[in-house]
């Protein structure tokens, strides 16, 4: 009978012994896509989803601007704070990071539907 310790250090390469361990391993073409799309993810998903809310909330105050133009201003600001964060903090996936991307959304809303137009 194998212990719990056992079954939770598995590595990929003990998993299936035909695949090699992943440490060392350069990063192909397909995998790189993949890492970029998986950090850019919250940022895109937070965006839009913000926003619809955000439409959805606000109606009329916001009848003027497009979903999408919200959506994509969110967007850009919280893929800014990511790589930021990734800069400051030397690797991503920091509380910190993802609080100031919430923050950098709201702010982005805010800008492109809510402040005061010059007439």
């Amino acid at each position: 009978m194998s212990s719990l310790r056992d079954s939770v250090a598995l590595s990929p390469a003990s998993v299936n012994p035909s695949r090699p361990a992943l440490k060392g391993r350069p990063l192909g073409p397909i995998d790189a896509i993949w890492h970029l799309a998986n950090f850019f993810a919250p940022a895109l998903g937070v965006g839009l989803l913000a926003s619809l809310i955000a439409k959805l909330l606000w109606r009329r105050e916001l009848k003027g601007a497009p979903w999408l133009r919200l959506g994509a201003w969110a967007s850009l600001c919280g893929a800014s704070v990511l790589v930021a964060g990734l800069v400051v903090f030397g690797h991503d996936g920091k509380m910190a990071t993802y609080g100031a991307m919430v923050l950098a959304c709201a702010v982005a809303l805010w800008w492109v539907g809510f402040r005061p137009r010059r007439r």
